[in-house]
């Protein structure tokens, strides 16, 4: 059956997706299967065997999309989903000796200051990697930096510093206002 070869191919670029294989969702494959499943259950099976084997994969295919799009969902909202492997969280704190400081970014207007933005948000997720902690979407931490030069240029402060560390194993990120910057 042509269907269960197109599920299997979609099951493997999946995973090939969820491990940063692929740089995006087999969204073309995910269609031709989905109109495949509708064609054939839209389509008389006669025979008994294929109606079973064919409501088999049905169910499976089924399975797999709410697998995917809980795990793509998790991923979107930056958190751990169902594809996460727990065997390099183990592996690496070992590797990471001791407290470091990566990265150290001033920011007056993120917005306006987009490279130093990007470059404090690769830093921040190479360190993520390291560790073995989920990655943040860009666009989130986008907001999360505009947002906290907001709140504390409201109290004052006319530049915020962030800093990347590792500090005991975990990555840290803090924000905090320079208090001898000048505008």
């Amino acid at each position: 059956m042509r269907l269960e070869s197109e599920l299997k191919r979609l099951e493997a670029e999946y995973n090939m997706f969820f491990s940063g294989r692929l740089p995006k969702p087999p969204w073309e494959t995910r269609a031709r299967v989905a109109s495949l499943v509708k064609q054939y259950d839209r389509a008389h099976i006669p025979n008994y065997s294929d109606r079973f084997r064919f409501t088999t994969l049905q169910s499976r295919y089924a399975t797999f999309i709410d697998l995917w799009d809980r795990g793509m969902r998790a991923r979107e909202e930056g958190r751990s989903g169902p594809f996460v492997q727990k065997r390099q969280e183990k592996e690496h704190p070992k590797k990471i000796a001791g407290d470091r400081i990566l990265h150290v970014a001033a920011f007056k207007d993120p917005v306006r200051e987009i490279d130093k933005l990007t470059e404090l948000y690769e830093s921040l997720a190479e360190a993520r990697r390291e560790v073995g902690e989920d990655l943040v979407p860009f666009h989130k931490f986008a907001d999360l930096v505009k947002g906290q030069v907001t709140k504390l240029r409201e109290k004052g402060s006319p530049e915020v510093a962030f800093r990347v560390a590792v500090k005991d194993g975990k990555v840290v990120f803090t924000a905090r206002a320079l208090t001898g910057a000048k505008e």
